[in-house]
């Protein structure tokens, strides 16, 4: 005899790659591979932690057994919150902007639990004015939160460019600057050194007033990555403690290239990149337990033509979502990566592999989901690309929002009253809740022919581009704190004093 369904009104549809018996394996397998091979851990600071803890320590070598991951997640929190940034002389967090850094349990409901936003460091930018690829300059991560903070879709920001012309050594200090003056989204730096960590939070204080609120309300993480395969800089390591001490959170975000510098498999290279996952968590753990860590991968297939890892094809989508199933069965929030295109234009390609990505994203449950907006393999920043993905997101998440069975939606009384060959269109019900029910696209066109030929038989890249440009024309920052701005300036100076150059 089959057992009663359990009460279920509400089931967000969900992309599953592993079984659990697959993730039990993959995960047995990663912890033999730490403790057999082990890693690279250039950090003389982290090894010490790690030694302290168990682990043998063979010059840069450290071999990690199982114990020390087992702790690590055991003491890394499920849930952690990302404000939006203060705003005005009252220093207000608008709640609005807050996002939930949470990884729901197998099985639990995902529609809440995603949020998006760009990638770091392109090389190059498309020119919103001109349309040409350029080299990032100062001012392009500005425009990128702008447009992130007008658009409904990205929940927080990074700033989508590398600049190039400000003292180099201090690029990531620049960008953060720039993002946050233009957000009150949660914002991503990333840094070089200890002393651009140390600029970056001297920023955040400015603006959270003193250090108790921002450990408490923090609204930034700072971005960090490990190498693949198997190794942890110095630099990143380095950086990552000094935040995770001072209570900031960190997002620690690697992945090898299938073929390259991972095993050709799909199984072999998460492999790789879940050890680096793990063992950084645990790092961090030791420094600070309780440390709040979200993990990450950005794992890639290699091009069998070019030997060129490619963002664009279907393995990423792949792989990020079985790590997502496996960050969900350990209880850790988990980074992916979506709306990126091997394309070199906002394109049809760009539109099909952005489209792919972003869904099976949404639909495995990727608490994060970054590189938003890249095109050429993650070398060139679009705004435009910002612009589409937001409605392909909007999609997805009308698709991951399900659909709600109980006896008020079923309707059982107005399908009653209606009738066989009546109409619904002038219910109240329907008035209530067509907008709810039914997803209207910002920019895909759904007039019939005659009437989008007389409103000028505009294209989606017109379409796109005019939403750009109107957010560009009419979207303010949201106000600073008073004396914010000469704060932010006195800190770049000072600086810049470092490597003794004169100021931007």
């Amino acid at each position: 005899m089959n057992a009663a369904p359990q009460p279920c009104s509400h089931q967000s549809p969900q992309f599953r790659v592993l079984c659990d018996h697959q993730i039990e394996k993959l995960y047995q397998a990663t912890l033999a591979c730490m403790e057999r091979t082990g890693l690279n851990v250039l950090s003389p600071q982290a090894r010490d932690l790690l030694a302290e803890a168990g682990a043998n320590v063979d010059g840069a070598r450290v071999r990690m057994p199982p114990h020390i991951i087992h702790r690590a997640v055991d003491a890394a929190p499920q849930s952690f919150q990302l404000w939006g940034r203060p705003v005005g002389d009252a220093r207000k967090q608008d709640e609005r902007c807050s996002i939930e850094v949470s990884s729901p349990e197998l099985g639990q409901s995902i529609a809440d639990a995603v949020h998006f936003g760009p990638g770091p460091t392109c090389t190059y930018f498309v020119d919103p004015q001109t349309g040409e690829r350029r080299r990032s300059r100062r001012g392009d991560p500005g425009l990128a939160a702008l447009v992130c903070d007008a658009l409904d879709n990205l929940d927080y920001v990074m700033g989508l460019a590398l600049i190039d012309d400000v003292t180099p050594e201090l690029s990531p200090v620049y960008e953060f600057a720039d993002m946050v003056v233009n957000t009150a989204k949660p914002v991503m730096p990333w840094a070089y050194s200890v002393d651009n960590v140390a600029d970056i939070h001297q920023i955040a204080l400015a603006l959270a007033g003193d250090e108790e609120t921002l450990r408490q309300r923090p609204f930034l993480a700072l971005f960090a990555t490990f190498q693949s395969p198997l190794q942890h800089t110095r630099e990143e390591l380095d950086n990552v403690l000094w935040a995770a001490e001072r209570g900031l959170p960190v997002v620690y975000l690697g992945g090898g290239t299938a073929g390259s510098t991972a095993p050709i498999t799909g199984a072999g290279a998460l492999v790789i990149t879940l050890a680096g996952m793990l063992s950084g968590l645990a790092i961090m753990q030791l420094k600070s337990p309780g440390a709040r860590v979200c993990v990450g991968a950005a794992p890639q297939p290699m091009d069998l033509r070019t030997a060129r890892p490619t963002y664009g094809g279907p393995e990423m989508s792949l792989y990020t979502a079985a790590l997502s199933d496996v960050c969900r069965y350990l209880r850790l929030p988990f980074m992916g990566t979506a709306g990126a295109s091997e394309a070199k234009l906002v394109d049809q390609q760009a539109a099909v592999e952005s489209a792919v990505q972003v869904l099976l994203s949404g639909l495995s449950g990727s608490t994060l989901v970054h590189d938003v907006g890249f095109l050429d393999c993650a070398d060139i920043g679009s705004l435009e690309m910002l612009v589409m993905n937001d409605e392909i997101i909007a999609m997805t998440r009308r698709i991951v929002r399900g659909i709600e069975i109980n006896d008020d939606t079923l309707m059982l009384d107005l399908i009653d009253k209606v009738g066989p060959g009546g109409h619904f269109l002038a219910e109240r019900e329907t008035a209530e809740r067509c907008r709810q029910e039914i997803w209207t696209p910002t920019l895909m066109d759904r007039a019939p022919w005659e009437a989008w030929v007389a409103a000028g038989a505009g294209t989606m890249t017109d379409r796109i581009r005019t939403r750009l440009q109107s957010i560009l024309r009419t979207h303010q920052a949201p106000p600073l704190p008073d004396g914010v701005e000469d704060r932010i300036s006195d800190i770049l100076r000072s600086a810049e004093s470092r490597y003794r150059r004169s100021a931007v």
